[in-house]
């Protein structure tokens, strides 16, 4: 008589992928409160009297700390305290954060509120509102960057062997939905317009809205997103209990040590995936950071019109990641994906920068940087469990999304002071409500299409690695 094979709940379609949804809900509303505000930047800039280089180092604050080391700290914890333990961590670092965050972009603080004075006295280039919101971005970084490692420590966990990069797709995908509503709609939520003032007996043109509004949303959506995780945390404990083995790693006998990352980082088939996402991704998130002011500038359209079009890359990647993963699955080639990527990414950043756009260029180059968007990430994330061992696999994220978070943090504020270098008084006349004030972004874009040069050189090299050391990156994911 043969023995019957016990089924886990990661045996089953329907939990398994009821599991990816409440884990992926919490990153949709990270992915929110991290766009939230790029849609709003002249006005920001307006109300809060910021320079590009100002909005430029808050849009990159979002990773300063997880450059510090907080990130690799990140990612032991992971594999010392498992999902559960580090996931709710990360869900309430991220609430902890958004409300640093609020309060330094509230009238009560800036109108000499508590914290005011002190922040006043130092780094005076920096306005005290800038500082603020920058250290709860910062706290709200560390949050979701612990959660995105655990995310995908949690999709390798429950479908390894299974539909593991359309898992990952989807995970990202719906992540980015969360991106996408708020280029969509945070415009709309602040009510951003431009108006007619009369202002010393002569009608000017200013722009208006509700800073706040949008902040206010992203709250509640991060606050969601601590419930949907602490849901999850009861079938992560149930399939524990199944298996006799930790979230902490596939096997307790197997303990991660400190010393293991010296085997990560000498791996150089890991290196050359981590240098290629650093690019990578630093030509496309800072990008969003000023793809509405950009849309703006070239097309002359209004704030609402300049979000959607920026919108309609993480609304290409929702539909474009899962479809790559699939493929992915079945039929393999990730390294040659990361090529192609590559090449999409440069072609796109090349056009902003050098094409004379108009309404169809613009959502043409959008939807092909949207589609690199989703080429590089579907084939990238599960490969690196194809490098790595799973029993520290928790770090060798947190490695990767340490070096990403260098150039996350660096490549905004770069972009930031290259726009006020190159356009010298624009953010004078923004501050003082000059809507005829706009940046030339040529430059800046030549800077995201180098990026894109130099990650076409990684993906060639990492293909070359993946033939010599056999990883089977273009190998399909899903066991036969």
């Amino acid at each position: 008589m043969t023995q019957q094979v016990k089924q886990l709940l990661s045996d089953s379609k329907v939990i398994r992928w009821t599991a990816l949804a409440l884990i992926s809900l919490t990153m949709l509303a990270a992915y929110y409160f991290v766009d939230m505000i790029a849609p709003l930047q002249k006005l920001v800039q307006q109300d809060y009297q910021w320079t590009a280089a100002n909005y430029g180092f808050f849009s990159g604050s979002e990773y300063l700390l997880n450059v510090l080391g907080f990130l690799i700290i990140s990612g032991i914890i992971l594999d010392k305290m498992g999902i559960r333990f580090t996931g709710l961590t990360a869900a309430s670092v991220m609430l902890v954060g958004g409300l640093v965050k609020l309060y330094g972009l509230s009238d009560y603080f800036n109108t000499g509120g508590f914290g005011y004075s002190f922040f006043s006295s130092f780094l005076t280039s920096l306005p005290p509102s800038a500082k603020v919101a920058a250290l709860g971005y910062g706290i709200f970084g560390i949050g979701i960057e612990m959660a995105g490692i655990t995310t995908s420590r949690t999709v390798v966990r429950w479908f390894t062997g299974k539909e593991l990069a359309l898992a990952m797709g989807m995970q990202l995908a719906t992540a980015r939905l969360g991106a996408s509503i708020a280029f969509f709609f945070s415009a709309n939520f602040a009510g951003y317009r431009e108006v007619d003032k009369l202002v010393d007996g002569q009608t000017v043109r200013l722009l208006e809205g509700h800073v706040l509004n949008p902040v206010y949303v992203g709250i509640a959506l991060v606050a969601i997103g601590f419930l949907t995780f602490l849901i999850y945390t009861f079938m992560d404990r149930k399939l524990d209990q199944q298996t006799g083995k930790s979230s902490k790693g596939s096997d307790p006998t197997e303990e991660f040590h400190v010393r293991d990352l010296r085997k990560i980082i000498t791996n150089r088939g890991f290196l050359l995936i981590s240098f290629l996402c650093v690019l990578f991704y630093s030509g496309v998130f800072p990008f969003l950071k000023y793809a509405v002011d950009m849309m703006q500038t070239k097309l002359h359209v209004s704030p609402e019109m300049g979000g959607k079009i920026a919108g309609l890359l993480p609304v290409g990647t929702i539909l474009l990641t899962p479809v790559f993963g699939y493929l992915l699955d079945t039929k393999g080639k990730g390294a040659t994906l990361m090529i192609l990527g590559s090449a999409l990414l440069t072609l796109a950043h090349l056009t902003f920068a050098l094409v004379s756009l108009n309404m169809a260029i613009a959502i043409i180059a959008i939807v092909v940087l949207g589609i690199a968007f989703s080429l590089i990430p579907a084939s990238m994330w599960p490969s690196v469990p194809k490098i790595v061992e799973e029993r520290y696999l928790g770090s060798a994220y947190a490695l990767v999304f340490w070096i990403q978070n260098i150039g996350l943090w660096f490549f905004p504020w770069l972009i930031g002071m290259i726009l006020d270098w190159v356009n010298p008084g624009i953010a004078e006349r923004i501050s003082k409500g000059d809507v005829s004030a706009f940046y030339n972004y040529k430059i800046p874009m030549l800077v995201f299409a180098g990026l894109g040069v130099c990650a076409i050189v990684l993906a060639f090299l990492l293909r070359r690695e993946d033939r010599l050391k056999k990883y089977g990156l273009e190998a399909p994911n899903k066991k036969k």
